[in-house]
Formats: structure tokens, C-alpha cells, sequence
């Protein structure tokens, strides 16, 4: 058996949270760790209301999610749905679902889900982040909506949120079914753990010792439980060196701002050799003719992976900065998150007419 609490494991790889977040970027967090703060669900709980908890299939998973529907709800008519991806460790009454019901007040039929391994979503091991299973979510949502009575199947888009927005575009490669896809502050899991993030660079040498101590530890654990990590560093851990990112990580998901208690601040150590391998912009361009819509924060660190995105995308796309945002402000902050709204309001009304 090889756990979290053995310290020979936790020696071995990553030697600590921030390490993890250098190599991994985008994460969630909260409450259900020793090393963070209950949080009293506040905010996240009003994302919620009027929602309608809902189950589908993805492969051998059960699903679990919120569906929103728009204000004056007419069970005889279809509407236009998108389906909101969460960001990795998220969970659906996070971020996710603030934007979902934010566009269902819009008009739109949303849907904000746990992925795979997460929240209460099935899936073994827990906190696993494999980007293929979030990719085959994503196309199990909006297979779910294509068969919803109140749905228009020919009117469906695709919204995603950090690492969430670079499965968003990964999926939307291959499914035509998605008519338009949109993404806030993006987050390529693979380039962030290749080469890290702004203020917080991998070097080739750091991601090779990365790799042979991730593939040691495989072997290691090879019928075991795998080796699970804190995905988000305690504030009690961090210091004037801390990168601003995970500071602002730890504002978001370890406080009452966005905690919650199914998001548990954990993840499979292992699955971040998956990540490495991972391109999900490699065949971007096959999204025209449908429109892309790239959403970041100004100010963000990860604000190279919006753009990078838009270089490799064919038209029609657009990149709209949110002036003075981080990334972390686009989770939830009124003053950044409503022109986002805004404007995805105005993109998926036009292409999902």
C-alpha cells in the first residue's frame, strides 16, 4: 500500500505542494485537507440555486451534475446549451457553476459537472487528473444535451475554465457537434508541465528528474493505492518567494471565497506524467469554421496560453483581455466575471442562433 502518509513516498516526489503546482498549473482546492480552513460554502452554495442535480454516462462512469435552465423556463420549447467544464480539482459549485448560472440567466440551457474522479462524480482512483477522461467527459455532457427534450442539438457550445478551457478546445477538436467554443483564463496542462507558467518556469533538467521519479514511483506502487499529494500549499507554507499564482490559488480555494468541501485539495501525484504528454492546441485549427472566443485576464500569468492558442487557431476567433485581472479574478471577482458574461453572451447567442 502506498499513500500519502508514507514518508518515504512523500519524500520521493515533489517535496512539497508548490513543486507540484510549478510542474501543474490550474488547481482546486479546499476544506476536507488537514492544512486548510472549513469553509462556510457561502458563495459557492448560491451558484447552486435552481439548479436541477442530474446524472449521465461517460464510458463506465456515472456523471454527476447541475443543469441550469434560463428564467421563464418553457418546457415546450429547445434552447440553445453549454455545456461548463471546471478547472482541475474543481468541482461544479465552484467557478463552473458560477458561469453556468450566470449564462443561464442569459438565456441558455448550462450544464456544470463533477469530471470524472472528482466531486460526486464516480471514477478510481479519487483526484486523478487524466486528461483523456476529461476530454471524454466533456464529449459525454454534450451527448447528454443532444438528447435533453428541452435542448436544441444543433445549438449546443462548449464553455471551459483554466485547465478546463484547454480540454474545452481538445475536445471541441473532433466534435462537430459543438457549434462554438469559448474559454476562460485557458490552461494547456501540458506546456505548464513541460515548461511551467510565468514566475514559475520548469527547466529540461527539472522535468526529466520529474519523470524518473514519477516513473520510480509507478513501479513502486503497482498494485497499491497510488501516492496522493495537497494540491494547493497551505498560506501557512508560503512566503515572500511564493509565486503570486499560488497565493492567489490559495485565496480562492482555501478560504470561504471559493472553498468547498467535495473539492478535497488532493491529487494522484503520478498523473502529472500525463500531463507532460499532453497537446491539446496540436490540431487547434480544425475548430474553424466554428468561432473560438479566448477570455483572459490582463494580468494573468497564464495569459501565454490564451494567446498561443489564438496564434494557432484559424479564423473566426477573437482574444478579449479583462483589464487589471489575474487569472484567479476571472474565478469569481463581479468586476472581471461580468464583462466576461458579457461578452460570451453576445458570442453564443450569434453562433448558437
Amino acid at each position: 500500500m502506498f499513500n500519502s502518509t508514507t514518508p518515504v513516498n512523500r519524500r520521493l516526489l515533489l517535496q512539497g505542494s508548490a513543486a507540484a503546482l510549478l510542474l501543474t498549473g490550474c488547481s482546486s482546492a479546499v476544506s476536507g485537507s488537514s492544512s486548510t480552513t472549513t469553509a462556510t460554502l457561502a458563495a459557492t452554495t448560491r451558484h447552486e440555486e435552481g439548479a436541477e442535480s442530474v446524472t449521465f454516462p461517460s464510458d463506465s462512469v456515472t456523471i454527476a451534475g447541475n443543469l441550469y435552465r434560463p428564467q421563464g423556463f418553457d418546457a415546450s420549447r429547445k434552447y440553445p446549451a453549454i455545456v461548463v467544464s471546471h478547472p482541475w480539482g474543481g468541482v461544479k459549485e465552484q467557478t463552473a457553476g458560477l458561469y453556468a448560472r450566470s449564462l443561464a440567466e442569459q438565456g441558455f440551457i448550462t450544464l456544470a459537472y463533477d469530471a470524472s474522479h472528482y466531486g460526486q462524480s464516480e471514477g478510481l482512483p479519487r483526484d486523478m487528473e487524466d486528461p483523456s477522461h476529461r476530454v471524454r467527459d466533456i464529449r459525454s455532457a454534450v451527448t447528454y444535451l443532444s438528447n435533453h427534450g428541452q435542448v436544441d442539438a444543433n445549438r449546443i457550445g462548449t464553455l471551459g475554465i483554466c485547465a478546463g478551457g484547454g480540454y474545452t478546445i481538445d475536445e471541441a477538436q473532433t466534435d462537430l457537434r459543438v457549434k462554438a467554443v469559448a474559454t476562460v483564463v485557458a490552461y494547456d496542462m501540458g506546456a505548464a508541465a513541460r515548461e511551467g507558467i510565468e514566475g514559475a518556469p520548469v527547466s529540461y533538467e527539472a522535468r526529466l528528474d520529474q519523470l524518473n521519479k514519477i516513473n520510480e514511483q509507478l513501479t513502486r506502487e503497482a498494485g497499491g493505492d497510488p501516492l496522493v499529494e495537497q494540491l494547493v500549499p497551505s498560506p501557512d507554507t508560503m512566503t515572500g518567494q511564493t509565486p503570486a499564482f499560488f497565493r492567489e490559488a490559495a485565496d480562492y480555494y482555501l478560504t470561504d471565497r471559493g472553498g468547498h468541501p467535495n473539492a478535497k485539495n488532493r491529487f494522484v501525484v503520478t498523473s502529472v506524467g500525463l500531463h507532460m504528454a499532453y497537446f491539446p492546441f496540436a490540431q487547434i485549427e480544425t475548430i474553424s469554421p466554428r468561432p473560438l472566443l479566448l477570455i483572459a485576464g490582463e494580468n494573468a500569468q497564464t495569459l501565454n496560453f490564451s494567446q498561443n492558442a489564438y496564434d494557432l487557431a484559424k479564423e473566426p476567433k477573437e482574444l478579449m483581455f479583462i483589464p487589471g485581472a489575474s487569472h484567479f479574478d476571472l474565478y469569481d471577482r463581479p468586476q472581471y466575471v461580468k464583462p466576461a458574461v458579457a461578452r460570451m453572451t453576445t458570442f453564443f447567442t450569434k453562433h448558437l442562433a
